[in-house]
């Protein structure tokens, strides 16, 4: 792994928000919503392969993650949540952009057609770096309760 390799975490207490990037070719090269602790066991996978830096949005479930990050030895860097979530859906549009009737409607009536968790944690990455990432595939792992694999549309 190189040292242009940062791993992008959007914490919650039911999913979270993963993304592995390059910063050195600025793409993502994975993108996950997994539950905390497949996530733990994403992020532990990444760091056998030489991941040591994750960027971690500082919203309220931030704190639990300090603990399993420092029992990894992965180097935590805390990046300001406000107005993710929101600027993830217009993040969403230009990743993936809307197709058929959908490009019809005003972007602000517009809402994905997918949990966007792992578009959250690509801005967070986005933000610590300063540089705009490209999704080479739109392959997005899930693994919820009553939610399926599948890619973006």
């Amino acid at each position: 792994m190189t040292a242009g390799w940062i791993a992008g975490l959007d914490p919650g207490r039911s999913k979270c928000g993963l993304v592995l990037a390059d910063l050195a070719q600025t793409c993502v090269l994975e993108a996950a919503i997994l539950p905390p602790e497949a996530s733990r066991a994403q992020l532990q996978a990444w760091q056998r392969q030489g991941l040591t830096r994750v960027v971690v949005g500082n919203g309220t479930s931030s704190g639990s993650w300090r603990g399993p990050l420092a029992a990894l030895a992965l180097e935590l860097e805390l990046v300001d949540e406000y107005g993710s979530t929101l600027a993830a859906r217009d993040r969403y549009w230009e990743l993936y952009p809307a197709s058929g009737w959908l490009r019809l409607l005003p972007a602000g009536l517009r809402l994905p057609p997918r949990d966007i968790d792992d578009v959250v944690a690509q801005l967070l990455v986005e933000r610590h770096s300063g540089l705009r990432l490209q999704r080479p595939t739109p392959e997005v792992r899930r693994r919820l309760q009553g939610l399926r694999s599948e890619p973006a549309p």
